[in-house]
């Protein structure tokens, strides 16, 4: 069964940048659209961007032009370049397929953005 470890949050200023890495333990990037998704306090979790397997991409409309989806195959790895947050960016971030079936959640990585 594959999992996915995300890493790469921490704390930033508004403005700064961060790059997320969501390693999988089997080639799923080259088989099923996937995405990262993000749960704030209190909210439901929202897909922020997604890449189909044909290398096809899409974003929220909040995070477009700020932020990246990219992958690197050969290492089953897929990246999130985050610049110019804002403080709404502050979530935790996951990866997972786009739709069903999901694969078993991951821990999720936390990003705040805070003077």
């Amino acid at each position: 069964q594959v999992q996915l470890v995300e890493t790469g949050g921490g704390l930033v200023q508004p403005g700064g940048s961060l790059r997320l890495s969501c390693v999988a333990s089997g080639s799923i990037f080259k088989i099923r659209s996937v995405g990262w998704y993000r749960q704030a306090p209190g909210k439901q979790r929202e897909l922020v961007a997604g890449m189909t397997p044909g290398g096809g991409k899409n974003y929220a409309d909040s995070v477009k032009g700020r932020f990246t989806i990219s992958r690197d195959n050969a290492k089953n790895t897929m990246y999130l370049q985050m610049n110019s947050l804002k403080p709404e960016d502050t979530a935790v971030y996951y990866c997972n397929t786009n739709s069903p079936p999901y694969i078993t959640w991951g821990q999720g990585t936390q990003v705040t953005v805070s003077s």
